[in-house]
């Protein structure tokens, strides 16, 4: 039984290998997306800049655009003979000794090489008789140093430079940058398509009656479909397939034909009716099966490649809710981000930060337990959080109740209140 960590580096390293030989980036089909409709695609071209930023020399401060060769110590006297602000530059020609009033933001004219805060003069005493439509003079009050307050052109973006680069994955900030260079699409990549299927005869969709106590509804689709939601992905439902091996073998054949990444729920255990696993080896390879972590430990990860040009990555998740949650946060989730070829820093982190635990935890060492809890701070500013009671994988009310897991180490014991533990917080509760 594989540790979560290897499995986890044995995905990343198998995902390398599909974006670099099975289906490279290089390759990809991309789609045109305008920038609004853009956030958590994965761009695949690079975006230089169409100009400078900032186009010319422009003012950091409100103030005054002294001229070269001027007297810049204190109290030298200043001609002020026009005005530029933002969207209405000067125009005219200023010589040594001459100024003009500017705002933050506006064109600095060619012939000046300083910009003076208006607080650096005699400005808050002159400003009621100051008539903007004939020349007036003022004083600084400090000396002044040559290039003071200008933002120059180019200084932070010059045109022609790389401002994104593909496998960057858009957020809002990135819309912000774009807009300011006036881009409106960009190229990112196709979306992969992602298959999801639900096994089990006790299955019922949502929107269907319950006609047998035998009967439970579907949870782990719309779980799955919501959990991925924030992904650059297509996603496929294949519905629920009975405990059948032909059916379940027709289901996946199907999936396989059409989809870049297929991932199940439920039959991937031992039991007479869980035949998924049988499935996969005849249509591909299990790389892994069971991994040492609670709950979840039936996990599986192959490929579908019977037949077919590049492989389908698979990815087999038990069938309590509960281990789909916690295998598609561990696993899927940040395999999708990595196959749909957002570059490392683009891929969403799973946070980790400490907390104190409130009350006395149960576990057995052998497995890496993943319990719910309640993560808060106290009025000092510290994390602590409060393990809930009975763990048990089916308490579904007990999730959604939770905003963290409490995640203690494979080889951990129980652990009592008042020590330090490993907390996740959920990542819908701080996106």
């Amino acid at each position: 039984m594989i540790t979560m960590e290897a499995l986890q580096s044995a995905i990343k390293q198998r995902i390398d290998t599909y974006n670099n030989n099975d289906f490279p980036l290089h390759v990809r089909a991309t789609n045109t997306y305008d920038i609004l409709d853009s956030g958590n695609q994965i761009l695949a071209k690079d975006i230089v800049s169409p100009f400078d930023v900032p186009r010319q020399n422009v003012s950091a401060m409100d103030g005054y655009a002294i001229s070269q060769g001027s007297e810049l110590t204190k109290d030298s006297s200043i001609d002020i003979i026009g005005e530029s602000q933002a969207g209405c530059a000067y125009t005219g020609h200023l010589t040594a000794g001459q100024g003009v009033r500017i705002f933050t933001g506006a064109v600095v004219p060619d012939s000046c090489d300083t910009v003076i805060m208006q607080e650096n003069t005699n400005f808050a005493e002159i400003r009621d008789t100051i008539d903007k439509s004939q020349p007036y003079a003022i004083t600084l009050n400090h000396t002044a140093q040559v290039d003071s307050n200008i933002r120059k052109q180019g200084e932070e973006i010059e045109s022609g430079e790389a401002v994104l680069s593909a496998g960057k994955r858009i957020n809002p900030a990135d819309i912000s940058l774009l807009a300011n260079l006036g881009i409106s699409e960009i190229n990112v990549f196709q979306p992969l398509t992602v298959g999801v299927l639900a096994t089990g005869d006790e299955l019922v969709a949502i929107g269907n009656e319950l006609t047998s106590l035998a009967q439970i509804y579907n949870s782990n689709t719309p779980t799955l479909k919501s959990l991925l939601s924030d992904l650059p992905i297509i996603i496929q439902d294949y519905g629920i397939i009975p405990d059948d091996l032909a059916q379940t073998t027709a289901a996946v054949n199907a999936a396989m034909q059409d989809c870049d990444v297929l991932i199940s729920t439920a039959g991937v255990s031992v039991g007479d009716y869980d035949f998924l696993t049988n499935v996969i080896e005849a249509l591909g390879q299990i790389n892994h099966y069971k991994v040492a972590m609670k709950p979840g430990k039936p996990f599986v990860f192959g490929e579908l490649n019977k037949g077919l040009d590049k492989p389908v990555l698979y990815f087999g998740l038990p069938g309590n809710p509960l281990s789909t949650v916690v295998g598609a946060l561990q696993f899927v989730i940040p395999a999708l981000w990595q196959m749909s070829g957002a570059g490392v820093a683009e891929q969403p982190m799973i946070l980790n930060v400490k907390a104190t635990l409130t009350n006395d935890v149960k576990k057995s060492p052998g497995r890496k337990d993943f319990q719910r809890g309640f993560l808060s701070q106290n009025e000092a500013g510290h994390y602590q959080v409060e393990c809930f009671s009975g763990q048990q994988s089916h308490r579904i009310k007990q999730l959604s109740r939770a905003n963290c897991f409490v995640v203690l180490d494979k080889d951990s014991g129980s652990v009592s209140a008042n020590n330090l533990v490993t907390v996740q917080p959920f990542p819908w509760l701080h996106r």
